[in-house]
This record gives structure tokens, sequence and C-alpha cells, in this order.
């Protein structure tokens, strides 16, 4: 593993934590203080939360640069419409599998679907079952079968 694949993943978990042990689902901490704290280049942060911390991963990020400069992370939910954003990401946007992961990662820590069903699903949009596809259709099919899925759980608990 590259040094800064371990800090993006450390840097990850203390601000996914930081969010498990928030009241309301929203952490906010100084960007210089997360640099710092890490010993990483403010580069580096951003990335992680970009790659991350997106809306299609279950989070809305609000971030201001400068000295004084600070990110405020908000977990969305269900009553955020946290599928419909992923549906409309996936309309017409092809994902890769490292990108469906997080996704259905993020459903699943949602308590959305099963351990069961995350790994049901993970096989179904795996590589080795749309194979037969060159990779960009392949990105596309995934996307569209994620899609699909995600609107027969939406049924079902909307």
């Amino acid at each position: 593993m590259n040094c800064l694949a371990g800090i993006s993943d450390r840097l990850e978990r203390f601000l996914k934590e930081l969010l498990e042990k928030s009241d309301n689902g929203i952490i906010e901490i100084g960007r210089n203080e997360l640099a710092n704290k890490f010993s990483c280049a403010p580069s580096q942060i951003n990335y992680v939360l970009t790659t991350r911390f997106s809306s299609k991963n279950g989070y809305y990020i609000e971030s201001r640069r400068g000295g004084s400069g600070y990110i405020k992370i908000t977990s969305l939910s269900s009553d955020d419409g946290f599928l419909n954003s992923i549906i409309d990401f996936l309309t017409d946007n092809p994902i890769s599998f490292n990108e469906a992961v997080r996704i259905v990662d993020r459903i699943f820590e949602l308590d959305y679907i099963s351990k069961k069903e995350r790994v049901i699903i993970l096989h179904a949009l795996s590589d080795n079952s749309i194979c037969i596809l060159d990779l960009v259709k392949r990105d596309f099919l995934r996307s569209s079968i994620l899609k699909n899925i995600l609107n027969a759980f939406r049924r079902e608990n909307g």
C-alpha cells in the first residue's frame, strides 16, 4: 500500500468516527487542524473529501479555504433524499466497480441493506459478472444495474 493511500484511509476512518460520535450527523473541523493532525497537505484532504465524502457516497460537504478554513461534513440520511441523489447521479453516468463498492458500502452503513444483500449486490456488479462487455459499456451497465437495485429498495422503503 502506498503512503498516500494509507493517509487517505486514515483520514476517512477518522472523519467517519467523528460523524458517528456526533449527535446530529454533522461535524465541523479546521482544515489546518486536520492537515497538522495527519501531517499531510491540504490537497490530500481535498482528495479524501471529493472521493470518499461526496453526495454519491451519502455526504454533503461545505468547505472554506484559507487560514481560518474549515470543513463541514453532513451525513445524509433517507430523509435527505440520499437514494434519490444516488439514483439521479447514476442516470447516464458510468461507474467503476470501486465507485459501486463505495455506494453499496454507504447504503449498507445507513442500514438500507443487510450484509448478505451487500455481498449479493457487489457480486452482481463485479467485473466478473459483466465481463463480456468492454470497459465503457461495462461501467454503464453496472450503473444501470445499481440504479435499478436502488429503485427497488426505494419503492420497498418508501
